[in-house]
């Protein structure tokens, strides 16, 4: 069974894209650089750790300000 589930995290994520983004630039974070912020993981790779640090509540997207125009926007 996948830990943590996919329902839990779709509780506290809107959307399953948003929390892919959020959990792939999370894992590429913790791929180069390895600051972990939970003391313990289940899973040995950064998308698991990642995705578990969702789960935890310790990992939440950043609000965007809706005024602002991003680089890749333009």
């Amino acid at each position: 069974m996948l830990y943590p589930s996919v329902d839990k995290l779709k509780s506290q994520i809107d959307s399953k894209y948003s929390l892919v983004a959020l959990a792939s630039k999370r894992a590429r974070q913790l791929h180069e650089h390895g600051d972990e912020k939970l003391g313990s993981y289940t899973s040995v790779k950064s998308v698991g750790k990642a995705l578990e640090e969702v789960a935890a509540g310790v990992l939440v997207p950043e609000k965007q300000d809706e005024f602002a125009i991003y680089e890749d926007e333009i």
